[in-house]
């Protein structure tokens, strides 16, 4: 038979196969917009700015719709009702996690932000565990954030109130929390190792956000057969993942059983404990994945919102000052900031909380999926289909904070200028998948933030109505332009 030919009937048939696959699942699944065959509803979408698309198809197909990245179907969650209806009311059948490509060729289902079902809640079970052990929320890992916080102090007087860039600056404080939790040590600023980190870190979540990656992920066949810059972020991923493992191995051999140091030292204790078990989840691999997820959240994240939150306060001035005003009146200028002050500063507060919503860090948070066939607002979705919960839709939602587009630190403020809370603040998503992190994250942000304008007025190089404070790309994470700063003593 004719080559062509033959090629001719083998498209037809996976044409027949697409068509036969799409429209056998959408009677089942919530609507949306009709997928082309192979390619889903992937021209439909704006790749570097997906949420904004998802808004749009909200408007024509309600608050959960189906979408098809390729072949396969996608529940999109749109809206505070439908998140907290799935992700909480419903939060072990939506607790899944739904499979990323090129995660999965670079973490294997290992560790704790990747993984799903028993070895997901193991890992999560221990983390948490540990991490309170270790002083999550508690005075001990406050005094190492106060420490972090007086090192950002000591690096942005080093400037000379000189225009500086302070990605490096803002990442390594973070980092270096992780680092003495995780590691015991924190590293010096200068350290090479750490330079080293720091700069893969950053260079591995500017390539999540790319609308390549995007593509790679809703075609996997093009990771295995095409250059392009995810070999880069596997290979980025490697090498820190190779450090880890060094430091295991530093760990092992040093390791008392009586006594352990850090998270590394309860992980090989917890090894040694179920040694035994054919069954055991305490593997090497899954202890260099967790420690890996461990730096990916909590570094870059509340490093960006740092940084983030910086060009907000230095484009609007009338919000720094109010939020000096509070701390000299609150905390004074002699004595470092500490937790127990949040509660008297309901404007600084809701600064931090407006920081978050308008960023929109996540915006459609981590993939999904069901881990069983669920009835849903009377659709059934079957088991392993992947969700996204938009988050966007939550923190922009105009019923709830009035001129979402607007930077307004009175989102989170009643009349009497006291802090207001808000369900719809999801910046770490909701429900059993919430971050790990998130009361580390919290602290950091108050202390690292109020302790810099405690020391430090803002200046811009530029006009504050030339200021560019929009992300240049909204994938995975919000990618926000780059720009210089003065920090002068006050």
């Amino acid at each position: 038979m004719d080559p062509f030919v033959v090629l001719v009937l083998c498209l037809s048939c996976l044409l027949l196969l697409s068509l036969w696959r799409q429209s056998s699942g959408r009677g089942k699944l919530p609507p949306g917009p009709t997928p082309l065959p192979i390619i889903g509803n992937i021209l439909q979408l704006d790749i570097r700015n997906i949420s904004k698309s998802f808004s749009n198809f909200s408007k024509l197909y309600g608050p959960v719709f189906t979408v098809y990245f390729g072949l396969k179907p996608t529940v999109v969650l749109h809206g505070y009702e439908a998140l907290k209806e799935a992700l909480i009311d419903h939060g072990e059948e939506f607790s899944g996690r739904g499979a990323l490509p090129l995660i999965e060729r670079s973490h294997k289902g290992h560790g704790i932000i990747f993984s799903t079902g028993k070895r997901w809640k193991e890992m999560r079970r221990f983390s948490l565990l540990t991490l309170r052990n270790f002083g999550m929320g508690k005075r001990s890992i406050e005094d190492c954030v106060q420490k972090e916080a007086r090192c950002i102090v000591e690096e942005l007087r080093k400037t000379n109130a000189s225009p500086c860039d302070p990605t490096f600056i803002l990442g390594c404080a973070p980092c270096n929390v992780i680092c003495s939790i995780v590691f015991q040590n924190r590293f010096q600023y200068e350290d090479k190792n750490f330079l080293t980190l720091m700069e893969r870190f950053n260079e591995n979540f500017r390539i999540a956000s790319t609308p390549w990656i995007q593509v790679c992920n809703i075609f996997p066949f093009l990771i295995d057969y095409f250059p392009g810059t995810h070999n880069k972020f596997l290979k980025n991923g490697a090498f820190t993942k190779s450090y880890i493992l060094e430091k295991v191995k530093e760990h092992q051999e040093s390791l008392d059983i009586n006594n352990p140091r850090d998270f590394i030292d309860c992980f090989l204790i917890k090894m040694e404990q179920e040694k035994d078990n054919q069954q055991s989840e305490f593997t090497v691999e899954n202890l260099v994945s967790t420690v890996f997820d461990l730096f990916v959240a909590g570094t870059h994240t509340t490093s960006t919102t740092l940084r983030y939150g910086l060009l907000l306060l230095l484009k609007h001035p009338e919000v720094t000052a109010k939020v000096q005003e509070e701390i000299d009146r609150v905390i004074g200028r002699h004595r470092s900031p500490c937790m127990q002050d949040r509660s008297h500063m309901p404007y600084m507060d809701a600064v931090l909380h407006e920081i978050q919503r308008y960023i929109d860090l996540i915006p459609n948070g981590l993939l999904h999926t069901v881990t069983s066939d669920i009835k849903f607002r009377n659709y059934l979705i079957p088991k392993g289909t992947n969700i996204v919960p938009s988050l966007t839709s939550v923190l922009y939602d105009d019923k709830e904070f009035p001129n979402p587009e607007v930077f307004d630190p009175g989102h989170f403020l009643d009349e009497s200028g006291n802090f207001k809370k808000s369900e719809n603040f999801m910046p770490f998503s909701a429900g059993k998948r919430i971050c790990v992190g998130e009361g580390l994250a919290r602290m950091e942000l108050f202390l690292f933030l109020t302790t810099i304008l405690q020391n430090f007025n803002l200046k811009s190089l530029t006009d504050l109505k030339a200021l560019n404070a929009t992300p240049t790309a909204k994938g995975l994470v919000s990618m926000l332009p780059s720009y210089q700063i003065c920090f002068t003593p006050v």
